[in-house]
């Protein structure tokens, strides 16, 4: 796939062609998105135990696919990374609930650290980490999303704070307090 990075122009004129009913748009956009969405995926897989079976492409292509069934009348390129993101989510918390049940409850482990690497003592069970982002969500939606974009979606803080109309220094501030609550619902959970 090209490794060419378009303006966000471009993805969002492609996007709004696709809302629009334009197949060829959609079918023009995979090259375009490809790289970051497979970006995003290896650096969130990256954080997992070395036994898990999921790979960058293989979350790539099913988020696409099912990015494909939607045309959620897409508005802009963060709201399509944000919905990228999502889809990940679903798809790495079914994935580790098929192998949990294959494995009799060891599921895949993920960390909530910055840091590249993982240990084993610091990683954590996608499949608590998914329970304990639904509770935030009903606590504060917005800090929810927030991780979930940052966390699963792979944005970065600046890209974060644009996506959900923020300013930097607030979601630099609703990072911290989600990861900080985060940190401890896992821990006493």
């Amino acid at each position: 796939m090209p490794t060419q990075k378009p303006g966000a122009g471009d993805l969002t004129r492609l996007l709004h062609a696709w809302s629009s009913g334009d197949v060829a748009a959609r079918d023009a956009l995979m090259p375009v998105v490809y790289q970051e969405l497979r970006r995003r995926a290896a650096s969130f897989l990256r954080r997992e135990n070395r036994g898990h079976t999921l790979r960058p492409t293989d979350l790539v292509h099913e988020t696409y696919l099912r990015l494909c069934q939607q045309n959620a009348g897409w508005k802009n390129r963060d709201q399509f990374f944000g919905v990228a993101a999502r889809l990940m989510r679903r798809i790495l918390v079914d994935h580790a609930r098929a192998r949990a049940a294959a494995k009799r409850g060891r599921g895949l482990r993920v960390t909530l650290s910055e840091d590249v690497g993982a240990t084993a003592a610091d990683a954590l069970d996608i499949l608590a980490v998914d329970t304990a982002l639904a509770e935030l969500a009903t606590l504060d939606p917005r800090q929810a999303e927030l991780v979930e974009l940052r966390f699963f979606g792979g944005l970065t803080l600046a890209e974060v704070a644009e996506a959900l109309g923020v300013s930097l220094a607030t979601a630099n501030r609703e990072w911290a307090m989600a990861r900080a609550w985060l940190y401890r619902k896992l821990k006493s959970g």
